[in-house]
């Protein structure tokens, strides 16, 4: 099984600051969703510039949205074809665009 690469105290420390911008990004992002400051069709327009944003899990996406849980946004994943993994920068064009008409057209919501 191969190892994980070494880093030195300098790369290690660098590393938790991404990851810790990386995290804290996506849950401003998911912070401005719930509060309707944040438009989907904008968050998925920032993902393809900002690799912190792309990371985030659709999953994650759509429990932010106002109305949506994790029952609710698991069942619109399924309904759409997204596996439970899928990050935005991994969504399929299809995919993406199945996502936005059933996020934003209101007769399209219920799951």
């Amino acid at each position: 099984m191969p190892q994980a690469p070494r880093l030195t105290a300098e790369q290690r420390t660098r590393a938790l600051a991404g990851a810790a911008a990386a995290r804290a990004a996506r849950a401003d992002a998911r912070a401005r969703l719930k509060a309707g400051e944040l438009a989907v069709p904008e968050l998925l327009a920032r993902a393809e510039r900002d690799p912190q944003l792309g990371g985030m899990r659709v999953s994650a996406l759509i429990a932010a949205l106002p109305g949506y849980g994790p029952a609710r946004s698991a069942a619109l994943m399924r309904r759409l074809g997204i596996a439970e993994s899928r990050r935005i920068r991994g969504l399929g064009p299809k995919q993406r665009v199945a996502l936005l008409a059933s996020v934003t057209d209101p007769a399209e919501s219920g799951v």
